[in-house]
């Protein structure tokens, strides 16, 4: 085992037998430091100008000698050492300093985020000896919301402060903090970000949007948190020092991850994950998670996956653990091929099959098409933002049982139903996934196959939720979206769904101004408008035809 972690240069060759010496050294389990080992390491900082930090386990035996720079230490990767949600991590850090401050930013953002037993800092004198101690430990559950303590300076003299008693204590309120934690066990706990230059009302928009977005995926969002940036940081999204802070903040609230409202490119979330010890993801993939939870088709998971996969690739990196179970099993290794390569190149070939299947799938389509226009059916389309009403609306108009829940992306897989009209009319009736603002790319990509449905569509029924104050908006992303499909040419009606949660006069002045049709999706008695509708338009294009 590695046992001397640092920048060794320029080190003397008794400074480094000093240092491989303090392996031989035990602490007394109830102090945090003794005296003697104190003074021998503030002499040795003194000598090298370098902070010295030792790792320590329970038993009082010395793991890690860190030698660092005049700042500062950087302690080693002890991912190793046990962690759970009721347990710290059983080490302790203690280091020196040439400092009056006491504990650093740096020290208590190492103890949060590590869960370290505590962390202690040892003012080193000019003359070597050492000066107060500052020490700190995490503090469960507090009124101020803090998740540490630091305690008061101590003096060579007060060492002995019943360290593994004061251990014990601090995790058995871990314990009970837990059990508060797992009432709700089924459902991940997150903080929802947002590093936008936008001002504060779309900003705040958007985290409810994304805040809605983890509720439909089963996520509890603890806190939503905005940070207003000209200009992202190419590297972290925000700055490193407020992304420690975040992090230190999710763990004391019990959070399990952080959602960022903003995509983060391959680079981010690899120099987030070294720095927070906790799981992070974007906008785009919580997207792609409710999707890869709602589709029940074939054609569905495959279209799922491969934007998944689309996604994925150029964020594997070594660490990542994800695509791990596509390397076991006989053959699972190339001649000289490393994890990451295998990863990659699995992931490539699992895409190409992916886009065959959905290749046949949009032949089929093309067939069925071909099927319904020798018969003559005209088809209309029902499309808006997710959970306007869509399901809901096609259920009622053709008295049908098709999924209908409120939250966002309840349904994924298109369903096609027959509809009669007055006049012996009939048409097929087709319900679509629905759309959002920034739709991502490879779900663009990958859905393709469902959204050519559209482009045989007679009529659109834009399905319009008038009772979200975010609606005007969503109207403006939904009209994006046909333009990006070159379908903006195809008749539409803009259904003005939740009429019964409107004022009656708004009501009349947002069919007005927005030249719709005010509905209750789950009423059938305010649809005969829309009907007839419907009816005038096809009678005139089966005419003009």
């Amino acid at each position: 085992m590695k046992k001397l972690f640092g920048n060794f240069k320029g080190l003397k060759s008794d400074q480094f037998r000093k240092l491989e010496n303090l392996y031989r050294r035990r602490i007394p389990p109830e102090f945090i430091v003794t005296a003697e080992l104190s003074r021998d390491l503030c002499r040795l900082s003194v000598e090298t100008g370098r902070q010295i930090g030792l790792m320590v386990n329970r038993q009082g035996r010395i793991i890690h000698v860190i030698i660092g720079n005049n700042q500062g230490i950087m302690i080693p990767d002890i991912s190793e050492y046990r962690i759970a949600a009721d347990r710290l991590r059983g080490l302790r850090c203690i280091h020196t300093s040439f400092d009056n401050g006491g504990l650093t930013r740096d020290d208590l953002t190492d103890l949060s985020l590590l869960r370290l037993d505590l962390i202690a800092s040892i003012k080193c004198k000019k003359d070597g000896s050492p000066g107060k101690i500052h020490a700190g430990h995490i503090l469960p559950q507090n009124r101020d919301k803090i998740p540490y303590r630091v305690m008061p300076p101590l003096s060579l003299h007060q060492l002995d402060i019943g360290y593994l008693d004061l251990i014990s204590a601090l995790e058995a309120e871990l314990a009970q903090a837990g059990h508060l934690y797992k009432a709700d066990s089924n459902k991940e706990k997150a903080l929802l970000i947002s590093v936008t230059p936008l001002p504060k009302n779309a900003a705040m928009d958007s985290l409810m949007e994304l805040t809605e977005l983890a509720r439909s995926s089963n996520i509890d969002a603890i806190e939503t948190i905005i940070q207003h940036r000209r200009k992202a940081d190419p590297r972290y999204l925000m700055g490193l020092g407020k992304l420690k802070e975040l992090a230190i903040r999710a763990l004391h609230q019990g959070a399990d991850l952080i959602i960022f409202d903003q995509d983060l490119n391959p680079s981010q979330v690899r120099s987030i994950a070294d720095k927070i010890d906790l799981k992070v993801i974007d906008r785009t993939q919580l997207i792609l998670d409710i999707f890869a939870r709602r589709a029940k088709s074939r054609e569905g998971k495959l279209q799922v996956e491969l934007a998944q996969l689309k996604y994925l690739l150029p964020r594997l990196i070594t660490r990542n653990t994800a695509m791990s179970r596509l390397t076991g099993g006989i053959g699972g290794r190339g001649p000289g091929e490393t994890k990451l390569e295998i990863n990659r190149r699995r992931v490539r070939d699992r895409i190409k099959r992916l886009e065959k299947s959905l290749a046949l799938v949009s032949r089929r389509r093309k067939q069925q098409k071909s099927k319904r226009h020798k018969k003559g059916l005209p088809v209309i389309s029902i499309i808006g933002y997710t959970n306007a009403g869509k399901s809901t609306l096609l259920n009622t108009l053709t008295n049908s049982r098709v999924l209908a829940e409120n939250r966002l992306f309840a349904t994924l897989d298109p369903s096609s139903r027959r509809l009669k009209f007055p006049r012996d009319m009939e048409v097929i009736i087709t319900d679509t996934v629905g759309f959002i603002t920034n739709l991502p790319k490879d779900l663009m990509v990958a859905f393709r196959a469902t959204l050519e449905e559209l482009e045989n569509a007679e009529i659109f029924l834009h399905v319009i939720d008038i009772s979200n104050p975010r609606f005007e908006n969503q109207i403006k992303s939904v009209e994006k979206i046909l333009t990006q499909l070159k379908l903006q040419n195809i008749t539409t009606i803009r259904v003005l769904n939740k009429m019964d949660k409107i004022d009656p006069e708004t009501v009349i002045n947002l069919e007005q101004r927005f030249i719709g049709t005010a509905i209750s999706a789950n009423k059938s008695a305010t649809l005969a408008p829309l009907i007839k509708n419907m009816t005038n338009l096809l009678t005139y294009r089966s005419k003009k035809i």
